[in-house]
């Protein structure tokens, strides 16, 4: 999705329909070149002056803004034409309601959008109108409480609107040390189902504020525009159109620098700059066509040859088999090697243990590490394995314990801790020394230090180990192949 850049006229159409139509098409000129990476709109205010301004107070001149509103009051035809020119000019339109009234004239002209100014946000009356308008909602939020947005954004989405939070700061213009960008990143976190944006108010000439809002994830903008003539002036901050584009301009550049959202794909020159000051494989002996390459036949060093597989690529996750022979000290290259990757293999593993733990309504404890044992490699991992999670490990020990259908975990047995095992999940068929018991959800299993264990799962089972603490040289293994094999367990913490 594009961002949103709306052009906010306000009053600043001075009650002069001829005014506001060259406005309009002096915005549209200055986002000329900037359509392929924004969306734009125009947005008027609606007030309806005879019941807005109450009647003991029409006409009086030394009030500030019923001065101005009445100064620049434009009827329904005026407002028409208007919106007219905006879609002309290719823009989306918006207009803020500050009464009933207006959210009538809004649906009546059919205006897209209804914005919410700050000091409308939480005015339950008017709010109510614009939800049973239907239509999509931009609201600004100077001033309000976190309590306070909680209530209108759930107010909004319990209707099914389409809601985004501006985070605005009602100072006319805004000094830098009032802007609170910051609070981009709350609003984003706080209201995940909100899109976020950012109303400006500060110095039409200020271009970087527009950039670190864009930078923190702000997608909907908001300025004050005005077209300055010997008649009208310009007032503090609203930007002219050569402001204008200058403040696209800068949002345009922040976009090219901060990049795409998901992980980037690094350029061709940077993997060949990457790949140039790694550590290259090479051959410590002489390597047989059709053998497994362990780490015992290579060394790493550098610098690497073009197309020679690096230290990056040499992981417990991978194998290697010679296609053709590879003298000693020769560098290994990917041309001369078969690859084969288990990593996938760890990854569904992963998702089939939590989807048994959620199955279970197994509650694991946050950052906890995931332990796989593979016994006799992720080849065979469906056939002999186990999953385990420690949740602590002291004088004593608690750990879950995973077995997927049709896994085995072969016999052992520990000379220094005791186990008592608690099955939480499914059913599990237990061997201690040799004698075979089935143990269900709810059982209750102690196995004494020297008695030798080994389990497997039919369906699938999660139980709980609970024991003296545990040490990593005390499990033995009746099958003397395990302890030979030092690529037996692989550890995950970014797994839940």
């Amino acid at each position: 999705m594009k961002p949103l850049f709306v052009f906010e006229m306000a009053n600043n159409h001075m009650g002069d329909l001829e005014h506001g139509i060259h406005t309009i098409r002096s915005v549209r000129d200055a986002c000329s070149g900037f359509e392929q990476d924004f969306d734009f709109a125009f947005k008027l205010q609606y007030r309806d002056l005879d019941t807005f301004i109450h009647r003991s107070l029409r006409g009086r001149s030394d009030i500030k803004y019923i001065k101005r509103f009445e100064e620049t009051r434009l009827d329904d035809d005026a407002f028409r034409t208007l919106v007219a020119e905006m879609r002309a000019m290719g823009f989306g339109t918006v207009c803020t309601p500050f009464d009933e009234a207006s959210v009538a004239r809004i649906e009546a002209h059919g205006i897209d959008t209804i914005k919410i100014a700050s000091c409308s946000f939480g005015d339950w009356p008017l709010m109510e109108r614009i939800a049973a308008a239907g239509k999509a909602v931009i609201a600004s939020t100077a001033g309000a409480g976190e309590d306070v947005i909680d209530q209108v954004v759930s107010f909004f989405l319990h209707r099914h609107t389409t809601l985004t939070l501006m985070h605005c700061v009602a100072e006319y213009p805004t000094p830098d040390d009032a802007l609170q960008l910051n609070q981009i990143d709350l609003l984003r976190q706080r209201y995940p189902d909100c899109r976020i944006g950012y109303s400006t108010h500060e110095s039409p000439a200020n271009t970087e504020a527009v950039m670190m809002a864009l930078a923190k994830g702000a997608s909907v903008f908001e300025k004050h525009v005005v077209l300055p003539t010997e008649r009208y002036a310009a007032n503090a901050y609203s930007a002219d159109p050569g402001q204008i584009r200058a403040w696209l301009a800068a949002a345009e550049r922040a976009r090219r620098i901060c990049g795409r959202q998901g992980r980037y794909e690094p350029s061709p020159g940077e993997r060949n700059s990457l790949h140039s000051l790694r550590r290259g494989v090479f051959a410590l002996r002489d390597i047989a066509a059709g053998s497994e390459i362990d780490d015992s036949a290579v060394e790493f060093a550098f610098p690497p040859a073009e197309g020679q597989l690096t230290a990056n690529e040499w992981s417990k996750y991978a194998r290697f088999t010679a296609r053709e022979a590879i003298p000693a000290g020769a560098p290994v290259r990917h041309g001369a090697i078969a690859e084969r990757q288990l990593r996938g293999r760890v990854l569904d593993a992963v998702t089939r243990v939590k989807a048994l733990l959620a199955a279970g309504n197994i509650v694991v404890p946050g950052k906890s590490d995931l332990e796989l044992s593979h016994h006799y490699g992720m080849e065979r991992f469906d056939e002999f394995g186990l999953t385990m999670v420690t949740v602590v490990n002291r004088e004593y020990c608690k750990k879950l314990l995973v077995m997927l259908p049709g896994q085995t975990h072969p016999e052992q047995y520990h000379e220094k801790k005791e186990e008592t095992f608690v099955v939480l999940h499914g059913e599990l068929d237990l061997w201690l020394d040799g004698e075979h018991q089935r143990v269900a959800a709810g059982d209750v299993v102690t196995v004494q230090r020297g008695v030798r264990h080994r389990f497997h799962s039919r369906a699938g089972t999660v139980f709980e180990e609970i024991s003296s603490t545990h040490a990593k040289d005390d499990s033995y293994y009746t099958d003397p192949a395990i302890a030979d094999n030092p690529r037996r367990k692989t550890w995950l913490t970014y797994w839940m």
